[in-house]
């Protein structure tokens, strides 16, 4: 039979949390009354805007007779999903020079907000190795739309023909 921690491998543990206290027609006033921590602080764990602290989950887990760790181990691999995810949204930094971002501590650039600086900046100062990555990251339509090219091909990338004025 499968684990609890197997079953819910990467889901907010508060969430599992409210679908053990409904399984058990446990209401969650009392249920957070009786860990001694405020209804508001369960209700926030349970819409997952809060996370599970050590002390917490093993309270949990003894009073749903859980094996100990379960509700931290949940957690953790929450964190560990939501750091995976974290890094697949923005580019390969192996594959870009930090002097390109020499203004700006490159761990700090929201690489979707601000994608059309990133893009400009790339495609003005950068090499074809970070161009590319570029490309690969945002796609050649984002691209194409920030840097006014008509298209993309292998070896060719966009210049940033809209800011060009004609002379």
């Amino acid at each position: 039979m499968e684990t609890l921690i197997e079953k819910y491998k990467g889901i907010h543990p508060g969430l599992v949390l409210e679908r053990e206290l409904a399984k058990k027609g446990l209401k969650k006033r009392p249920f957070a009354l009786g860990l001694q921590i405020y209804p508001q602080q369960l209700n926030e764990l349970t819409k997952a805007k809060r996370g599970i602290t050590a002390e917490l989950a093993i309270k949990i887990d003894e009073v749903l007779g859980l094996e100990e760790g379960t509700m931290f181990l949940l957690q953790a691999y929450y964190e560990l999903k939501k750091a995976r995810i974290k890094m697949q949204s923005r580019p390969d930094f192996e594959m870009l020079r930090k002097a390109l971002f020499w203004d700006t501590n490159i761990d700090h650039i929201d690489w979707q907000r601000q994608a059309a600086w990133v893009i400009k900046r790339v495609f003005e100062r950068g090499n074809d190795q970070e161009k590319k990555e570029i490309v690969r990251f945002y796609g050649k339509d984002k691209i194409c739309q920030v840097t006014g090219s008509d298209k993309i091909e292998e070896n060719h990338f966009p210049v940033m023909a809209h800011l060009k004025s004609d002379k």
